[in-house]
């Protein structure tokens, strides 16, 4: 007995016209996802709209309410049904979709949101009276005067009311509100000159405000670094680098933190192309490129980049969104990053986090026994003559105990207890030795404060850069197979892998059609011993599949060096002469990259006085 096809109906299927409503709710499932998609749209029309100030009032997570006021240029009362139509934009006039200077242009978002919610818009332009109009799952209603002192107020209600299958799929208001503030956030990062606020005004009243970021002022860097510290954190902007590069008329800015101010998610991670945020693939892969050397595979760099370049350049019209765009030559774009990104991390020297220290002190510090300690009482701090003569006279003490537990280093000149001159604080980074504790750690004394360094992995570091710089003057040493090993692929795997050839024969890998879908693996990187060919191809097929590119190879490369380094470093346990020490210091100063271990681990820490003073209240 044959079986009826259940999508095979015995009427032939009948090619209909759907009417705007239906096309409306079906762009909405494009266009909005969630209640932060709809803020998203919203905000943009106002930073379009040249707003200064953006105030966003949500209910219930945006699910009841979203409310955009700004104070931009408005809309005129013929133009508010307009407004409302599908496809119908004051952004691009339609001869050049290329081309495009503002967020929107799609004309999409407006009648997507009517179609869903009960949306109203209230506005007013200079020199004549407010208008309102409201919708409500599509159906609209005339235009009627209304009170408004400038600008435009967007209110949406009751988000997917008119398709209730969609709020199955909302998450909890929390969650919901979090997504909102997390577009507001990035919105605001790529607009320092723009006021934006957000309210919760759920339950009613007047709410709380969950983020708040007045406009800033100064220049480009200035203004950007001040609304990074106000919405990212402080902490971020004092650990940042500042970035500025450009390439064939592409320019990258913005900052980029330390290795050692690393997270444990990519939850720091702003990308901007013409002002737009985006989520895109190959911009995320350059920027984890670029630390790939700095960091361990379980930790992500923190940083706001921004990418300015002629809208020809770049098409932002892949995507109902516009989350993602696409490059014209995306291989530009994804080398400036990287260059720029690695640029600035040589520069920064053997710079470390300040995060460490702070973390440090915290370690140290002690819940106070009662709530309210006892005043500390203390005298003037002593001359330096003073306590230097103080230090001598404890020396003897402290050198019998320095024997069991510690490589302390003493000055080999005698101090007189006479009046000396105050000397100059030394100009070293890293300061002067004084001494070696639990044979790994060197104490050392800077002009304001002390350095404790990990001897291990400072040297660690110091011996991997020179076997990098080595390996990058005389190449990589490829190992001549005696018999190619001959992998068959897919024609696509093998296309992909060919196109990338001379990249990995860089690196020693030396590939070569062999027929059909077939490759011969004819040279393998020597330092890497006998290997495993196949494996090592399908790795990088997987890796050029789910990135773009590969660094397969030369993470198995850089692998080797990194262990080569860990046994050639000074090891934990070695008791160490002053003049090593020093030399230890010295030389960290004079490396790039010193500032964190080959694994993002930072590689000493620095405190100043002011805050060991304040451990025992002294300040």
């Amino acid at each position: 007995m044959a079986q009826t096809h259940p999508n095979i109906s015995e009427i032939p299927p009948v090619i209909r016209q759907l009417d705007d409503a239906a096309i409306n709710r079906i762009a909405a499932g494009e266009v909005v996802e969630r209640p932060a998609s709809a803020v998203k749209e919203l905000v943009e029309n106002a930073i379009d709209a040249g707003a200064t100030r953006i105030a966003i009032d949500i209910a219930d997570g945006g699910k009841t309410l979203i409310r955009v006021t700004d104070d931009g240029c408005g809309i005129s009362a013929q133009d508010l049904p307009l407004a409302l139509s599908r496809h119908a934009t004051s952004k691009i006039d339609g001869s050049d979709l290329l081309n495009i200077h503002t967020f929107g242009f799609r004309g999409e978002a407006l009648p997507s949101l009517g179609a869903v919610g009960r949306l109203t818009i209230t506005s007013r332009v200079p020199g004549a009276d407010a208008a309102q109009i409201h919708v409500a799952g599509g159906k609209m209603e005339a235009v009627k005067p209304a009170a408004l002192r400038t600008g435009t107020v967007v209110e949406l209600r009751d988000l997917f009311f008119a398709t209730p299958a969609r709020l199955k799929f909302m998450r909890t208001d929390r969650a919901e509100a979090q997504a909102i503030g997390d577009t507001v956030k990035r919105l605001a990062m790529a607009e320092p000159a723009i006021t934006f606020s957000l309210r919760d005004v759920s339950g009613g009243g007047e709410g709380r405000v969950t983020f708040r970021a007045d406009r800033e002022n100064g220049d480009l860097f200035d203004a950007l670094h001040a609304r990074l510290a106000r919405v990212i954190g402080r902490e971020f902007a004092e650990n940042a680098l500042q970035i500025d590069a450009t390439r064939e008329g592409i320019r990258l800015y913005g900052y980029a933190a330390l290795p050692t101010y690393s997270r444990g998610a990519a939850v720091a991670q702003y990308l901007f192309v013409n002002g737009r945020p985006v989520r895109d693939k190959m911009l995320i892969g350059a920027l984890r490129a670029a630390y790939f050397d700095f960091l361990s595979r379980d930790r992500h760099p923190a940083a706001a980049l921004f990418i300015d370049c002629d809208p020809t350049l770049v098409d932002v019209n892949v995507h109902p969104a516009k989350s993602e765009v696409r490059f014209r030559d995306p291989g530009v774009a994804r080398g400036l990053i990287v260059s720029a990104l690695r640029h600035a991390l040589a520069e920064a020297g053997h710079r470390a986090s300040t995060t460490v220290a702070n973390a440090t002190l915290g370690a140290m510090r002690l819940e106070p026994a009662q709530p309210a300690p006892a005043r500390v009482y203390q005298m003037d701090r002593p001359s330096l003559a003073a306590r230097q003569v103080a230090y001598q006279a404890q020396a003897p003490g402290f050198a019998e105990l320095s024997r069991d537990y510690s490589g302390s280093v003493v000055d080999p000149a005698p101090v007189a207890p006479v009046a000396m001159e105050e000397p100059a604080p030394q100009d070293l980074p890293l300061g002067a030795a004084r001494g070696q504790v639990h044979e790994n750690y060197i104490i050392a004394q800077t002009a304001d404060g002390m350095v404790i360094v990990d001897q291990h992995a400072a040297h660690e570091r110091l011996v991997y850069e020179k076997l990098k710089t080595q390996m990058a003057e005389n190449g990589v040493a490829a190992q001549a197979l005696l018999i190619p090993e001959i992998v068959e692929l897919s024609e696509g795997d093998c296309a992909r892998l060919m196109a990338v050839a001379d990249d990995l024969s860089r690196l020693g890998l030396t590939l070569e059609p062999f027929g059909g879908g077939a490759i011969a693996v004819r040279e393998t990187p020597a330092i890497l011993g006998e290997v495993d060919a196949r494996a090592m191809i399908l790795d990088i097929l997987d890796e050029l599949a789910d990135q773009g590119e590969s660094q397969t190879v030369q993470a198995r490369i850089e692998a080797i060096l990194s262990r080569v380094a860990c046994h050639g470093s000074v090891r934990s346990g070695r008791r160490m002469r002053a003049e090593e020490m020093n030399a230890l210091l010295r030389e960290m100063e004079a490396t790039s990259h010193s500032g964190q271990c080959n694994h993002g681990r930072p590689t000493y820490v620095e405190l100043k006085l002011s805050d060991i003073e304040r451990l025992f209240g002294r300040s």
